[in-house]
């Protein structure tokens, strides 16, 4: 049988190639499929512990059986699609773009009559981190995936608080010092709910969308989270 790999981040630099497809015997799991590629590429075998196994967009085990056709992506570390544009009403918005974002129009998505508090997160690129001088960064993303656990950790915000509008949006590409890199907005009939689940909407962006961060500073550059 033939799966699909997606390779992102430091994974494509080590390959030099970000979609490929690989034979495997039919049964063969993604242990297999990893140790296939191990072959291939050694500097994969190192890096095996911190990589996570995707199967049709999904997170799964290493064990998990495959089937010809899957399309299969192995997940470094997270650095922690768009469709017409609407209103977050009782669904939520969420998008991944290569253009800037705005904190105004992500409060006009979640804005409602009902709602009396409205609390924006925006992550912004900063010059300076531990000491080394940041030109500017690299956001790359798993965009069909990242829109779809986006949409899960909405749908979260929205069940454990109740009445909230959600919106979230992550931008992909080259960010210099000072623009915004992902906003997360909420709206909530009260402003301590609305705190509480921004936070949460991005702490848990942050630990399962697949995005990755490469920073380029003067003197060198690095994927955040995992690097050859």
């Amino acid at each position: 049988m033939v799966v699909k790999v997606r390779l992102f981040a430091v994974l494509a630099e080590i390959a030099g190639e970000r979609e490929l497809e690989v034979e495997l015997p039919e049964g063969a799991t993604g242990e297999d499929l990893c140790a296939a590629l191990a072959r291939r590429y050694p500097q994969l075998l190192k890096l095996k512990g911190a990589l996570r196994l995707a199967v049709n967009q999904e997170y799964v085990p290493w064990d998990t059986p495959l089937r010809s056709g899957d399309e299969t992506a192995f997940i470094p570390p997270v650095s922690g699609g768009s469709g017409e544009e609407r209103g977050a009403g009782p669904s939520p918005f969420v998008e991944v773009v290569t253009g800037p974002l705005s904190a105004d129009r992500y409060q006009s998505l979640v804005v409602a009559p009902e709602c009396g508090a409205v609390a924006i997160f925006v992550g912004v690129v900063r010059e300076f981190t531990e000491g080394r001088r940041t030109v500017y960064l690299r956001y790359e993303a798993y965009a069909e995936m990242a829109e779809r656990e986006m949409r899960k950790i909405a749908a979260e915000i929205m069940e454990r608080w109740p009445d909230s509008r959600v919106a979230i949006g992550h931008r992909v590409g080259e960010l210099g010092v000072g623009e915004a890199s992902v906003i997360v907005a909420v709206a909530t009939p009260h402003r301590r709910a609305a705190f509480e689940a921004a936070q949460f909407g991005i702490d848990t962006l942050k630990e399962r969308v697949p995005i990755w961060k490469k920073e380029i500073w003067d003197d060198g550059e690095s994927w955040v989270g995992i690097d050859a």
